[in-house]
């Protein structure tokens, strides 16, 4: 709803609209939600939709303990964003912060956001 209300922006390179369409679409995923595989890809579009087109121009890689996450870093910093969003924040460490990106769990952006 806040990227709808234009309170955030959302960012996303290819390869983070890839994993985030086949995280969505996992059945594990799915059944949590309670959507039709084709509800998730309605969603997923959606969602992508809202995203502000990032370029990866330069791959910072190595940085993090999962290789899985560079991804992410990569369309945060490219698409100079303030924070990554996620659950898994310890996969992140510190590395966000040396280009002034923040690591926040969804609980603590809705709390931001209520402020």
């Amino acid at each position: 709803m806040a990227a709808r209300a234009g309170t955030i922006t959302l960012v996303a390179n290819i390869g983070l609209a890839l994993e985030y369409e086949a995280t969505c679409g996992l059945a594990e995923h799915r059944l949590a939600a309670g959507l039709s595989e084709a509800q998730v890809a309605v969603f997923v579009d959606a969602v992508l939709a809202m995203a502000d087109p990032v370029e990866t121009h330069y791959l910072w890689r190595p940085l993090l303990r999962d290789p899985v996450d560079e991804f992410v870093l990569e369309a945060a910093v490219n698409g100079q964003a303030a924070a990554i969003v996620t659950f898994n924040r310890r996969d992140f460490g510190t590395a966000p912060g040396a280009f002034g990106i923040e690591v926040l769990n969804p609980g603590e952006l809705l709390r931001r956001l209520r402020r």
